[in-house]
């Protein structure tokens, strides 16, 4: 990080590249639904100032770690002469247990929950609507990801970053064209038995099964959901020799032939293994998450109006490259792919799935079926021996 500039890092350094973004449990991990035991639903909130167009002189971010461009951190704190404060956790739990706990007194403005999480930080009060007047750069935002199911208006939210999965594999291993979940389960079981690797998040396995049986990713019918466990614990976790967070770990080890992955993590993985010619990245039918991590304002936020004006930055369009290049996932800004492709960056179809790809996409949500997914993949480690 350059020197040049007075930001503040929380996250030991030892720690932080265990904590990055995509490297943490992407959706719903195995800590449960208990994270909110703390919040006592009629607790009143410590409330945040208005905002009145004054930017304050700090701000302080909570985020997954390293998710954001040092260059550009350090161009707004140079910029709006606002001292900058970063804090790192790893996962939706831990920030809904820090938010939920000090009742809008964490300090904290600017947070970065994951949108299918969404719902259990509205419904406990722990972020604050936006004042989109204050935010005009969001014009600029792509129509795709805009107006989601959780929160249909961007009243609390809006992208910071966004991305899919679907799997990995050698062409040199599995010679056959690989287009399905099916695909990905029958190689798991033959060329790929015993170096197969699944991500270590419980809706992100669940999916396979349920995938692969034309059922919808988010369903919580227990018939649909006991079919996907049998798949993915008598079938694939047979075969499996690892659960990974970021699949570009497995990668780098050359011992897996086929891998679950996120489609940003596969192409840092194949900017750094030798032999990037033999791998390939499937975005499988019929369906795959759509995951988004949002910009979002803390109930409570002692700086709201510099939260407003970060988030104001960090989407405008002559920022959209710097951030893209750096944490390998677009953030949303309309044009950001032709702007990429001008500049040559590498990989763009793994970074910007046509819209075909995209239209066929369901984002996952936080029901009733997750304690039923969170069972799946617990009953898949032991089953493979990982647990």
């Amino acid at each position: 990080m350059s020197e040049r500039f007075p930001i503040s890092v929380l996250a030991p350094k030892s720690q932080a590249p265990t904590i990055s973004r995509r490297a943490a449990l992407a959706g719903f991990g195995v800590l449960g639904l208990g994270a909110l035991s703390a919040c006592g639903a009629t607790t009143k909130m410590a409330e945040s100032p208005a905002p009145d167009g004054e930017i304050e002189s700090k701000l302080n971010l909570y985020s997954w770690g390293d998710y954001d461009s040092p260059d550009l951190l350090g161009t707004f704190n140079d910029d709006f002469d606002v001292l900058l404060q970063v804090d790192s956790y790893g996962s939706n739990e831990e920030l809904i247990a820090k938010l939920s706990s000090s009742r809008g007194t964490s300090g904290y403005d600017v947070v970065v929950p994951t949108g299918s999480d969404l719902v259990r930080f509205t419904s406990h009060d722990l972020l604050q609507p936006l004042d989109m007047s204050l935010i005009p750069n969001f014009e600029h935002m792509d129509p795709n990801f805009i107006a989601q199911d959780f929160d249909p208006k961007n009243e609390y939210t809006i992208c910071k970053a966004w991305g899919t999965t679907g799997y990995a594999y050698r062409t040199d291993v599995i010679t056959r064209p690989m287009e399905s979940w099916q695909d990905f389960i029958d190689a798991a079981q033959d060329e790929a038995a015993g170096r197969t690797s699944l991500l270590s998040d419980a809706w992100e396995v669940a999916a396979i099964g349920l995938a692969a049986r034309g059922y919808g990713l988010n369903s919580t019918d227990e018939k649909e959901l006991e079919e996907a466990r049998k798949i993915i614990v008598d079938e694939v976790a047979p075969n499996v020799r690892a659960y990974f967070g970021s699949a570009s770990t497995g990668m780098i080890q050359g011992s897996f032939d086929l891998m679950q992955s996120y489609n940003g993590d596969a192409r840092q993985g194949f900017g750094e293994v030798d032999n990037p010619e033999d791998w390939k990245f499937v975005f499988p039918t019929p369906s795959a998450n759509l995951w988004m991590d949002c910009w979002a304002i803390a109930t409570g936020a002692p700086h709201p109006d510099a939260a407003h004006a970060f988030i104001n930055f960090m989407i405008a369009e002559e920022n959209a490259m710097t951030q893209i290049e750096y944490i390998g996932y677009p953030i949303g800004v309309r044009g950001s792919e032709e702007k990429a492709r001008n500049e040559g960056f590498e990989g763009l179809d793994l970074i910007f799935p046509d819209q075909k790809i995209l239209d066929r996409l369901v984002a996952s949500e936080f029901n009733e079926g997750t304690q039923a997914r969170v069972d799946i993949l617990t009953a898949a480690q032991r089953r493979s021996g990982a647990a």
